[in-house]
């Protein structure tokens, strides 16, 4: 303790009650910060600090780790990603099945209208040019990136539905490998998504295998999360088998009503998989709703050959009527509410409305109105999907092995994203959520396990040894809540809104959010990955 006297502190969070990440009760003391890493925990009463601020019965936490955070190219055209420090976010996971490299020409005309309409010119290819762009934005929260099996089946396959022979099956091994020593800290899939859900198992398990070589691990929003989502999980479990690599099921869902309450039989697949030998854990976002493309309804084939292609099939008379015979087999409108569009007059129109509503106003069937609208804005249109049920999601995030995910991009209630006009409300509010309705209000765990599950929990499946965790020597990434205050105010009427009883975030041991106001700290890092 002499040396901790004479030290000088250039932080120290007096009295409050820490909540260390690990799941165990609170204990009161005091958080000694300097420079970006947290250099004491305890009776700091007497010790010198350049400031100290007194947290009474507040709760101070590790920073929050989003395990699916969708903000590689909003850091880089809002770089203030409010939306995640207002909710005590501090580190995401970010690439889902595509990622901000490897990078070509056919993927820039992929995104060209979001990429216009944001001012953001790509001019990076690898994974190393992309963090030096990032590092260039600031940005306010620190980015992992996997890199995405279908970002590389892109680029050198294209968008079609075409299999690798044995020669570009080697140049995708390698750009995976490329990415890995770049930092990604792994591979991911998003098998409902195109061209992700062109490939076959043998193709993911030889890219499996060059993450593996580099110590990484794969993540995967699975083939399917309703009908056969039993056969979705095995096809994850055999590459995690195969390949030798450790598995994270994203976003875990049942979907659909005709599935609801088949979550048991999820956890139990799952619990088997890890009894047998298998590293697989999973995470989830605290909604019934879903998020994603409306596009993504349109049934695989059509999307062969990419955006184009795809809507020519939409202006094509014999392939449309084909679209819409597959696609009224399984649709509820009335289940689906427009969140975003990049297309104005959609914009203004039609979103905050749910699709059944929108084809009155289209005055046309239900099914058109989709197509058309895809068309329309040429695959931009944003989604919530209300397809699960409150039991399932209860029992999926009671597990101990499930930690969170927002699924979502940074952004704010004002500046650019914001004129979307909406969002899923799981921007704003999920760790929030988390705290206060499903910890304190509902029981459904405790406020130190709701803690976990978005601090160690993550942190251990990046292989994080300097965050999660309020020790000694750790980074000072770091929240400040009141567990009786802690709630989520966002709703899908009003989703953007800022959660309320978490006034104060650190990220690398600076200010960014300081008794509620936002500061203009962005000491943000992109994390690489150390194989």
């Amino acid at each position: 303790m002499i040396l901790l006297l004479c030290a000088v502190f250039d932080l120290i969070l007096s009295g409050g009650r820490v909540i260390d990440g690990t799941g165990a009760p609170w204990f009161r003391a005091d958080v000694g910060i300097r420079g970006d890493s947290i250099a004491a925990v305890g009776d700091l009463s007497r010790a010198k600090a350049k400031r100290r601020i007194e947290l009474h019965d507040l709760a101070v936490a590790p920073g929050f780790i989003d395990l699916l955070g969708q903000t590689e190219l909003n850091a880089l055209v809002d770089p203030r990603e409010e939306s995640k420090i207002r909710q005590g976010i501090t580190t995401e996971l970010t690439g889902e099945g595509i990622s901000p490299a490897p990078m070509n020409a056919a993927w820039i005309h992929e995104g060209a209208d979001w990429l216009k309409k944001y001012h953001l010119t790509i001019d990076w290819t690898d994974l190393s040019g992309y963090f030096r762009r990032l590092r260039k934005a600031r940005p306010s929260i620190n980015e992992a990136v996997l890199v995405g099996a279908a970002q590389v089946r892109g680029v050198v396959l294209g968008m079609k539905d075409v299999q690798p022979d044995e020669k570009q099956l080697k140049q995708m091994q390698a750009l995976v490998e490329l990415a890995m020593k770049q930092g990604a800290f792994g591979l991911s899939s998003g098998l409902i998504y195109q061209p992700g859900s062109f490939a076959k198992t043998p193709e993911l398990v030889a890219l499996a295998k060059a993450a593996a070589k580099h110590h990484g691990f794969y993540a995967s929003h699975i083939r399917s999360e309703a009908k056969k989502i039993g056969e979705a999980l095995d096809e994850a479990f055999t590459i995690g088998r195969e390949a030798k690599i450790p598995v994270e099921i994203w976003h875990l869902k049942v979907s659909g009503r005709a599935n609801w309450g088949r979550m048991k039989e999820v956890i139990g697949r799952i619990e088997a998989a890890r009894a047998a030998g298998l590293d697989v854990s999973a995470n989830m976002y605290p909604y019934i709703a879903s998020a994603n493309g409306l596009d993504a309804t349109i049934p695989d084939w059509a999307h062969d050959g990419g955006v184009d292609a795809m809507v020519a099939r939409i202006h094509d008379k014999v392939q449309r009527e084909r679209m819409l015979t597959e696609i009224g087999q399984d649709f509820h409108p009335e289940d689906i509410l427009l969140l975003t569009a990049v297309d104005p007059g959609i914009r203004e129109k039609y979103v905050g409305k749910r699709l059944d509503e929108v084809a009155r106003l289209m005055d046309e069937p239900a099914a058109d109105a989709l197509i058309d609208l895809v068309a329309l804005d040429r695959g931009n249109v944003g989604v919530a999907r209300f397809g699960m049920n409150e039991d399932d999601v209860k029992l999926g995030l009671s597990q101990p092995w499930v930690s969170m995910d927002t699924d979502y991009g940074g952004m704010a209630v004002d500046g650019p994203f914001a004129a979307e006009g909406s969002a899923h409300p799981r921007a704003f509010g999920s760790a929030a959520r988390m705290l206060g309705h499903y910890a304190r209000d509902q029981h459904l765990f405790s406020v130190e396990e709701a803690v976990r599950k978005m601090t160690s929990l993550p942190a251990r499946r990046l292989g994080l040894a300097d965050r999660g965790l309020i020790r000694a020597g750790m980074k000072a990434d770091l929240v400040v809540f009141d567990p009786a205050a802690v709630r989520d105010t966002p709703t899908f009427d009003k989703p953007l809104q800022y959660p309320e009883g978490i006034p104060t975030v650190l990220v690398n041991g600076k200010l960014v959010l300081e008794n509620g106001k936002r500061t203009r700290e962005r000491p943000g890092r992109a994390l690489l990955h150390s194989p």
